[in-house]
């Protein structure tokens, strides 16, 4: 099962030429090259890459409540349709810094990229109703994990975080992972896929989980991530070697702000959740209804050190990767 990692920045390196930018967060706009001062003289730019998904809204929040400006920094995106597609941009300089999922980083610098996580970003919950999880039919037969062996479990991205820990979820519950057949298909498209009897189960994050279950015909079989690893990491904040050395004042000054951001996200979940409705241009009542991640910037090592065994377990990458060593320090 390992990553074709290869072919998947060939792929990646496509999707990061065709990044749009959706947003800058000050007056200053983006005349000024990535990293640099801003036209004011005051404001140093960085080129914050994001997922158009409701986590991401973290940072316009922050930029709305001036926290980013205030620690100096003028932040403009640019949108991916996944953390792996970042992976090039950061390494080119286009993107300064990436929020996407830690596993791409671990497996990037196995293969020999030079990517180092700045902070933590958000986490999944460790107990309660989680923020992702699989989903299948009441009348399937399917009733624990290790049911799931020889049948057609739906994820967004095969060899990424959903897959590796349902492996696990599976052995732990005396089946067999490679069993498991996993295929590819988008959260929103999830829940028709499974009611039509094209998969057996459905990986899914929020709101896909709780718009499945609101279907009485489905059920939850449970969350992967606090049965493996409670409280995993969902993503993080990354960014090459390169820029880390070359930029070691704007790196810290954004480490500072978005742990701010975050802090002050967790304690708002009303008006992050308004931000989310602005930045995913969707309904305010179906943005406040959403079960939303834990938001730190504090980097959850134990969970990371447990998912990199996992990695090496099932052979993601070719050795566990040393999270200390990838932190920017």
């Amino acid at each position: 099962m390992k990553k074709h990692f290869g072919k998947m920045l060939a792929v990646a390196a496509v999707a990061a030429l065709v990044l749009t930018g959706c947003g800058s967060g000050s007056p200053s706009g983006g005349a000024a090259p990535a990293g640099s001062e801003g036209a004011n003289g005051e404001l140093t730019k960085v080129v914050v890459g994001v997922l158009p998904i409701a986590p991401s809204a973290a940072v316009q929040y922050g930029i709305d409540q001036g926290i980013f400006e205030k620690h100096g920094l003028d932040i403009e995106f640019q949108t991916s349709s996944a953390g792996a597609a970042m992976l090039p941009a950061v390494s080119t300089g286009t993107i300064n810094i990436g929020i996407g999922n830690p596993l791409s980083v671990l497996v990037a610098v196995d293969k020999g990229l030079d990517m180092k996580i700045v902070s933590g970003y958000s986490n999944s919950k460790a107990e309660g109703d989680d923020i992702t999880g699989v989903v299948v039919k009441k009348d399937s037969g399917i009733n624990s994990w290790k049911d799931l062996a020889g049948k057609s479990v739906s994820v967004n991205a095969v060899n990424t975080q959903g897959d590796l820990t349902i492996m696990e979820a599976v052995e732990q519950d005396g089946g067999d992972p490679k069993a498991v057949k996993f295929s590819e298909v988008a959260f929103p498209d999830a829940p028709a896929q499974l009611e039509r009897g094209n998969i057996d189960a459905a990986w899914m994050a929020e709101p896909f989980v709780a718009n499945a279950l609101a279907d009485e015909n489905n059920k939850l079989l449970g969350y992967n991530y606090q049965d493996v690893i409670p409280g995993l990491p969902t993503m993080v904040a990354f960014t090459s070697g390169q820029y880390a050395q070359e930029n070691p004042e704007a790196v810290a000054d954004f480490k500072t702000a978005l742990a701010e951001t975050l802090d002050a996200a967790q304690a708002d979940e009303k008006g992050l959740k308004s931000t989310v409705a602005t930045f995913l241009k969707i309904d305010e009542a179906k943005a406040q209804a959403i079960n939303m991640e834990e938001f730190s910037g504090e980097l959850r090592t134990e969970q990371m050190t447990k998912l990199g065994e996992l990695m090496q377990k099932y052979d993601f990458v070719s050795k566990a990767p040393d999270v200390n060593a990838v932190l920017v320090k």
